[in-house]
């Protein structure tokens, strides 16, 4: 009985239009704000940034504009708060954040070839400090950069392979050294947190 039910009420839900069942839909589901975020790894140490109006230290990245890719939005936002140019070189990882209904999207990232690393300056008003820690020496982070750099060296430490006609090492982070380093001080910061 129960499902005669349930299939006479999809099959009336079918005949409902598209646009009115996605608006119906989305009163119901609850909704999320998307960000994007870098750990830029360069030399053995992660570039973080200090917020105007948090504590800890973070990643750099910020929320998606409306029909942005996220990929172009982890560099715009980089660009914008620090003045970086950088090249992303893995697969994202996704955090869901629950409580606040926040998803991020983080890339592993480096500064591109030719770009001094050491020019990345808070260039934001929200930025009050961007500064290099080495990977195995991080400050107090925020819960944010700590998700982040645990669930991106999880996703994206498999076997690593050289990239193509370079020799093992040829570019900071190739190996996931820096990336590991940093994601087991981040796990750390998580454990003693209360």
């Amino acid at each position: 009985m129960i499902a005669g039910v349930q299939r006479t009420l999809l099959l009336v839900w079918r005949r409902v239009p598209r646009l009115l069942r996605r608006w119906i839909v989305r009163l119901g589901a609850p909704s999320f704000t998307v960000g994007a975020a870098c750990v830029i790894e360069h030399d053995g140490s992660i570039l973080l940034v200090r917020l105007v109006y948090r504590d800890g230290w973070g990643l750099p990245g910020g929320l998606i504009k409306r029909n942005e890719d996220v990929a172009t939005c982890a560099r715009r936002e980089v660009d914008e708060e620090i003045g970086l140019d950088v090249e992303l070189f893995s697969e994202p990882a996704v955090v869901v954040d629950s409580r606040p209904q926040r998803i991020d999207v983080v890339f592993r990232a480096r500064p591109v070839a030719g770009v001094d690393a050491a020019s990345a300056h808070a260039r934001s008003v929200e930025i009050l400090e961007a500064r290099w820690f080495p990977a195995d020496q991080l400050p107090s982070l925020q819960h944010e950069a700590v998700s982040a750099l645990i669930a991106l060296a999880s996703s994206a430490l498999g076997p690593v392979e050289p990239a193509p006609g370079r020799p093992d090492g040829a570019h900071a982070g190739a190996d996931g050294v820096t990336l590991r380093r940093a994601a087991e001080q981040a796990a750390h910061q998580a454990a003693a947190q209360p």
